[in-house]
């Protein structure tokens, strides 16, 4: 493992009292404690916040468009880890999939909508902010599963030097085959960066 699972940090409630949890997943260059900054503009006094570290803060070397075998082993190493994080509060905190919520931005967000693609349940909500599904355009979307109206909000600005609109436009149509509900904004001229009405649709469906 290049990544280590257990190295993780917390935020809002206690794990052993919340009613929901959120995986949050942090981009390249960047960390748990920074994406858990973002907490502080979430309405969910209920909820539990957990954020993976990637070893030297990068999940994957190089762009989630480049064949999948370049970005190996870092790639499987950081999808075992979102699958021993999401287990570990299954088992040890029965956390149900439908109390789980997935946030990730830029290369988290890559890296969370390709495991929960690869994953599919029924989730409390999914939401991949300047992200979508990792490979080339030729990458066969035959992921098995469904998520049986799991809400998603995907959001990115056009342009953004890292994530083509159409990708972001192949991600809500896969994951809309597969069941969910997904909400797509596009912002112009919004660079690569979370903005307010983006954590206002997250708060949507934290509402919901």
């Amino acid at each position: 493992m290049i990544h280590n699972p257990n190295n993780i940090l917390t935020a809002g409630v206690a794990l052993e009292e919340a009613k929901r949890v959120m995986i949050m997943v942090h981009g390249r260059g960047s960390s748990a404690r920074d994406i858990l900054s973002l907490t502080q503009y979430l309405n969910a006094n209920d909820m539990a916040f957990v954020a993976p570290q990637a070893t030297d803060g990068t999940w994957y070397p190089y762009s989630f468009l480049q064949p999948t075998e370049r970005n190996e082993p870092y790639l499987s190493s950081a999808l075992t880890t979102l699958e021993m994080v999401r287990a570990r509060l299954q088992a040890d905190f029965n956390v149900k999939t439908t109390q789980l919520y997935w946030l990730g931005f830029s290369q988290g967000a890559c890296l969370t909508l390709e495991f929960l693609a690869r994953n599919p349940a029924v989730y409390g909500g999914i939401f991949g902010l300047s992200g979508g599904l990792i490979g080339p355009d030729t990458t066969p979307r035959d992921y098995p599963g469904t998520f049986a109206g799991t809400p998603v909000v995907l959001g990115c600005s056009e342009p953004d030097s890292h994530i083509p609109k159409a990708r972001v436009l192949e991600t809500d149509t896969v994951l809309t085959r597969m069941g969910a509900n997904v909400l797509t904004r596009i912002y112009p001229n919004g660079g690569h960066t979370i903005n307010e009405d983006e954590l206002s649709l997250v708060n949507t469906v934290l509402a919901g």
